[in-house]
């Protein structure tokens, strides 16, 4: 593969695409799908429903083979035939499948047996990390959809994976649950793993990722580090008084050309968005204040739903160390579902 999307070199990355093409029948899913995940980050992987994210997650870990392009998975081209190459990758993939009959432990142990050589005691050490060590020896018919979620990513981690994929991985976690994986991913980059994670929840990537992909009919159209989504998400409202709305965004363009006065008829009251960084706040106040009009309310956003929203099809055209154990948290046992 050469020129990827992001300037770095085959062995700086975790796994990339170049041109990837896929369709199902007369349905395209990928549309030439390029990118690039940094090694040792967690790259929050996101689009709308249909977008080609799964599809996209299937084609590399050879569940799916692409119509056309290239792909790289831990620094080599890879064409969906190393079964070698997956020992190293871990995945979670839309909803995990399990034996009801049998053990958590016991599935685990199914699981090892098809997949790369893993000692014995590793089935008990992921159990710990996803806080099931407790309810390991019940049958998985008795668990919860949230503790069905976790020994699926128990299951992903059983080769201690250098790249995990995890594909919509809070579904069915309670709030307590999605904290103590934030933790679990936290850990897991700090002693040099890569995650992709794919996920309908903004503001929980918008916590985890250091790198961001955003997809839509199955493309790519943006992708770079989180903090760059958040300076292009970054807007101030104000509230004034109705009847100076329209003098205060007169007063505000002379800031920045892209102000957007209060919906008419909507339910927002006088609230002005101002396209600035959250930074701004304070000058944005000061400005209608030297100009007479005072606000009686102001906040600063910085997020990354904004620059979602913009991209997507969803709204139409764009308009604007090593740590010594497991993380804390997943050991914390709940009553039994």
């Amino acid at each position: 593969m050469t020129g990827t999307p992001i300037g770095v070199p085959p062995e700086g990355l975790a796994a990339a695409t170049s041109g990837l093409f896929k369709r199902y029948g007369s349905q395209p899913a990928l549309q030439g799908l390029d990118m690039a995940v940094p090694r040792g980050s967690v790259y929050g992987f996101l689009g709308p429903n249909g977008s080609g994210k799964t599809t996209t997650l299937r084609c590399l870990v050879g569940l799916v083979r692409p119509d056309a392009g290239q792909m790289l998975v831990l620094g080599q081209p890879y064409s969906g035939h190393d079964r070698q190459r997956l020992f190293r990758v871990g995945s979670l993939i839309e909803q995990p499948a399990f034996y009801p009959y049998l053990s958590g432990r016991d599935n685990l142990r199914v699981f090892a047996v098809a997949g790369a050589a893993t000692p014995r005691h590793r089935v008990d050490q992921v159990l710990d990390f996803v806080g099931l060590g407790g309810r390991a020896r019940d049958k998985v018919k008795t668990y919860s959809l949230g503790m069905k979620q976790r020994l699926g990513i128990a299951a992903a981690l059983l080769s201690d994976p250098e790249l995990l994929l995890l594909d919509e991985p809070a579904n069915g976690l309670d709030p307590a649950g999605i904290v103590a994986m934030r933790e679990l991913l936290r850990y897991l980059t700090s002693i040099g793993k890569t995650v992709i994670i794919s996920s309908h929840i903004l503001p929980e990537v918008q916590h985890l990722a250091d790198h961001i992909g955003i997809v839509d009919r199955g493309r790519v159209v943006r992708e770079g580090p989180l903090d760059q989504f958040l300076r292009e998400g970054a807007l101030v409202r104000v509230l004034v008084d109705p009847q100076d709305v329209m003098r205060a965004v007169s007063v505000l363009t002379t800031l920045t050309r892209d102000v957007a006065p209060p919906p008419v008829g909507g339910p927002g009251g006088g609230w002005i968005t101002v396209r600035v960084g959250a930074e701004r706040a304070s000058e944005v106040n000061r400005l209608l204040a030297q100009n007479g009009i005072y606000a009686s309310g102001i906040e600063a956003i910085n997020d990354l739903e904004q620059v979602f929203l913009a991209l997507t099809s969803s709204s139409g055209p764009a308009t604007l160390g090593a740590v010594a154990g497991p993380p804390p948290g997943w050991a914390v046992q709940g009553p039994p579902s």
